[in-house]
């Protein structure tokens, strides 16, 4: 059986189901005995459907389709038997996971946007130190001094600074996402730009001698921080590719579910920006050696890992839900 056949077989059995999570989510009166039992039947066979097309047919949209169709069907069944806490920890620790693992393609994509701009700049500015007033803006190029890196850290308000930095971050990450809705040519540019900047910055502090240093006071937070950019990134450009190449389906279509999926990527990016804020400002500027802020880096490393890898291992436990709920 091909997905059109497949499709052309059950697609009357999905409507239905389809109806019925519409009218027992709005609570309507006069449900009856006979339309739960049809339900708990139709949303069954939905998920025997959504456990063959995943063997089948992994990569085709109907696979989405029935993913979100068996989610919020499940999640009606037994929404009042789950927490919100539960809920929550589901979504961090398995169902983000699921997403990522998903879309790795566009967060890939994202990283090597990335990587484009900073090598771009790095090389534009290694031999000419002055060619970052170039690449910059004004106001960073000037208060930029190789000498002066780790210097007048003690005055540094870094309550302050940390929720200023999340902020910040958090707001790029919005935008690159957001950019989505421009066919990904926002988050494109968002992505390449994000990687001039580093690469520039990168390129001044090795014509000085100063590498070392630089890192030292980047990698600590930004090993979480560029991953979590990266992910809102990767959420955007599948809008993007989605509005772009929108298949058999209209481009209204990929909108609603397409951005359904890049929130929940967006949202679960939100924890991370916490932590990168926290460790950027109150770890990176403390008084503390270059050593034990490479330190800090490669211990968020290990954690990032171990994140991911849990996350996977529970998310191919449960395959009846994983994917994007509404």
């Amino acid at each position: 059986m091909n997905v059109n056949q497949f499709v052309k077989k059950h697609r009357e059995e999905w409507k239905q189901l389809e109806q019925l999570v519409t009218m027992f989510s709005k609570r309507r009166k006069h449900i009856t005995g006979e339309m739960i039992t049809q339900y708990h039947r139709l949303y069954q066979k939905a998920a025997q459907h959504l456990s063959y097309s995943q063997t089948y047919f992994p990569t085709d949209e109907v696979t989405q389709y029935l993913n979100g169709l068996v989610s919020k069907s499940h999640n009606l069944l037994y929404k009042d038997q789950v927490s919100s806490a539960k809920q929550l920890r589901y979504f961090l620790t398995t169902k983000f996971i699921g997403l990522l693992v998903e879309q790795w393609k566009f967060v890939l994509l994202a990283m090597i946007l990335f990587i484009i701009g900073a090598i771009g700049s790095f090389f534009a500015v290694l031999n000419e130190p002055l060619h970052i007033h170039s690449v910059l803006p004004a106001e960073i190029a000037r208060g930029v001094d190789p000498d002066q890196l780790g210097k007048g850290t003690a005055a540094v308000d870094s309550s302050f600074m940390s929720a200023s930095i999340m902020t910040n971050n958090m707001q790029v990450a919005i935008f690159a996402f957001a950019g989505g809705i421009t066919f990904g040519l926002v988050t494109v540019y968002l992505l390449i730009y994000n990687g001039i900047m580093i690469g520039a910055l990168a390129a001044l502090f090795w014509h000085y001698d100063k590498s070392y240093d630089f890192w030292a006071y980047i990698v600590p937070h930004g090993m979480i921080e560029l991953t979590a950019i990266f992910i809102a990134g990767g959420a955007g450009l599948l809008m993007g590719y989605k509005l772009l190449v929108p298949g058999e389906y209209s481009r209204g279509y990929q909108l609603k579910q397409q951005a359904k999926r890049s929130v929940q990527l967006l949202l679960g990016t939100l924890p991370l920006f916490v932590i990168a804020g926290l460790i950027e400002g109150y770890i990176t500027p403390a008084a503390i050696s270059l050593e034990a802020k490479y330190l800090v880096a490669i211990l968020t490393v290990i954690g990032l890992i171990l994140y991911v890898i849990i996350g996977k291992l529970k998310w191919m436990k449960a395959p009846v839900i994983k994917g994007f709920d509404s």
